[in-house]
């Protein structure tokens, strides 16, 4: 084995053909963007956090008060990028075979009987799963596998999901009465906490005359599946500066009380993220700065993702809590520390 052997790989060199399609690429995303802000108002920071998880190939949590347009957001994203998408409205009562489908029993006409799988709601390329701490864990279970492998399991059988496949869900932070907190390990699903604050008044003004007249806004498609599955093979060959790395590095490893000599951390943070999250936090990078129009990931990029990724991927100790602190708090602070 020589010195070489345990460097880890380079990371990729952007051609001149990948020049030419980032352009391609870039100018449809602009075109989207302005779609969406058409329709969506006073929510641009949002639309651009939710194309970075799509883009990155990931899912998003949707968390806000009723009235903000989660849901038409994600409907108009799916219009938007030409997405087969379905709704589901998860309430208590919900079966896992409600979303996954079932087999039922078939008897043809010479009275010969068999089995035929149904497929669910989830067979689709982008899944609004609205309010989904309404149904029980056992329900929110059968997102998990679907959502990491892309596929699911039924009566011993495997049913491969459509591509590009995303779950795009909504929460409300308001009432908590009779929902089932997600768990962790389904919150690390997500590839993004995105949180939904209420407009600027002026963007409230434009909302407010625009859906009150007799004709309204419809959103034009502006790409398709295959469009979006070629961007996204272009954010994973999109370069990454190895100060980009570092600071990734160092601030993923830094929210960890097991990885940190920083006291403060280890007696705020009872767990931190894991790998998965730096993982994401590469990829969302790439992402946001394609957005842009740029072709590598800057510090900027990182400060204003690490929230989006990092806080729901957090626990804080009792004493935290009781202080008023929140995970988003102690991210802000360690961005801050990377200067």
């Amino acid at each position: 084995m020589t010195a070489s052997d345990t460097l880890p790989p380079a990371q990729p060199r952007t051609t001149p053909l990948e020049v030419r399609e980032a352009d391609r690429v870039c100018a449809l995303l602009g075109t989207a963007q302005k779609e969406l802000a058409s329709v969506i108002f006073g929510q641009d920071a949002v639309i651009r956090l939710a194309l970075t998880a799509l883009l990155s190939g990931g899912h998003a949590l949707l968390v806000g008060p009723p009235g903000l347009g989660k849901t038409l957001l994600v409907s108009t994203i799916g219009t938007v990028l030409g997405l087969e998408t379905r709704r589901i409205q998860f309430t208590p009562d919900l079966m896992p075979s409600d979303i996954t489908g079932s087999e039922i029993l078939d008897e043809d006409a010479t009275g010969r009987r068999s089995f035929r799988f149904v497929r669910g709601p989830i067979f689709c390329q982008m899944l609004m799963a609205d309010e989904i701490n309404r149904a029980s864990p056992r329900t929110q279970s059968a997102l998990l596998q679907a959502m990491q492998e892309h596929r699911i399991s039924v009566a011993g059988a495997e049913h491969a999901l459509p591509r590009p496949f995303h779950v795009l869900a909504t929460q409300n932070p308001l009432e908590q009465e009779g929902t089932y907190p997600l768990p962790e390990a389904q919150l690390d699903r997500f590839m993004l906490q995105i949180v939904l604050d209420f407009p600027a008044e002026d963007a409230e003004r434009r909302m407010l005359l625009a859906t009150t007249t007799a004709q309204e806004h419809t959103a034009q498609p502006v790409m398709d599946a295959q469009a979006l599955l070629d961007a996204q093979a272009l954010v994973r060959s999109m370069p990454a500066g190895e100060r980009i790395v570092d600071a990734i590095l160092r601030l993923v490893r830094s929210a960890r009380p097991q990885n940190t000599t920083d006291a403060t951390i280890r007696n705020q943070v009872s767990w931190g993220p894991g790998p998965r999250a730096a993982q994401t936090l590469m990829l969302a990078t790439r992402a946001h700065a394609l957005l842009d129009g740029r072709l590598s990931p800057s510090m900027e990029d990182i400060a204003a993702l690490a929230v989006p990724v990092l806080a729901h991927r957090m626990g804080l100790t009792f004493a935290a809590r009781a202080d008023g602190l929140r995970p988003e708090d102690i991210v802000t602070r360690l961005v801050a520390a990377l200067g």
